[in-house]
């Protein structure tokens, strides 16, 4: 069995494989370069990337008015077969040894949905502290299997510091144990994490959608950033 097929057996159709696939190979393409690389039409090729990006295995940035697509990590293939894990174990090893001819010194990619939000957390639990600032909680009701989540983060002894804004103080989100709170009198829709050199910014509502960052640097900014907050926020442990 060849990659392909593998990823036809890992949940993906024909054309969605042969697009991640390219995508994969090259690294980063527009949707009209996709369609003349692997010759298919072009309208088929922006349905195949929007069920892509559902799935979350496609994430996409914006050069020049223009979406520009690339894979996610590989390992998010295991998200929703977890009974095919064998499997897909093996596939994913094949997949890490094909390149990308190019590495930028900025990762940015953009996530949609509840797959978005599996992706991001698969991110989170690889680091030793996660801080955020901005915080609504949303997140926790997204997903059924998030009190499972916070309690493996647990395990891993993740550090975990969050601030909220101070009327969420008595919700279920702001009351996990094991995690430390501050709160602040600013209203946010918006959620901003800093996780290794991660940066991810996110909203849940009507929509998840997610932008992360991967810069040393610009980690390393707003992370001085959620200091400067936690010092001037009202403690709760």
């Amino acid at each position: 069995m060849d990659i392909f097929e593998k990823l036809q057996e890992a949940g993906l159709t024909g054309n969605e494989a042969k697009v991640y696939l390219q995508l994969l190979k090259i690294g980063e393409l527009s949707a009209n370069q996709i369609a003349r690389e692997i010759g298919m039409d072009r309208t088929l090729v922006y349905t195949v990337l929007n069920h892509l990006i559902e799935k979350g295995q496609v994430g996409y940035i914006i050069k020049k008015n223009k979406k520009i697509f690339s894979c996610s990590n590989p390992e998010n293939l295991l998200n929703p077969l977890r009974s095919k894990e064998i499997l897909v174990s093996d596939l994913i090893k094949e997949l890490k040894n094909i390149k990308h001819e190019e590495k930028t010194e900025i990762d940015l990619r953009i996530y949609e949905g509840r797959e978005g939000i599996k992706n991001f957390i698969n991110l989170t639990l690889k680091e030793k502290e996660f801080c955020a600032f901005g915080s609504t909680g949303l997140a926790f009701f997204e997903l059924y299997e998030m009190p499972a989540i916070v309690k493996k983060a647990a395990k891993l002894r993740i550090k975990i510091r969050i601030i909220g804004n101070k009327e969420y103080k008595n919700q279920l989100p702001f009351k996990l144990k094991r995690i430390k709170y501050g709160f602040l009198d600013i209203k946010s829709e918006a959620t901003t994490s800093i996780f290794g050199d991660y940066v991810s910014i996110h909203v849940i509502k009507p929509k998840p959608f997610f932008i992360i960052i991967k810069n040393k640097k610009i980690a390393r900014s707003y992370k001085a950033y959620f200091e400067f907050l936690w010092k001037r926020a009202k403690r709760k442990i």
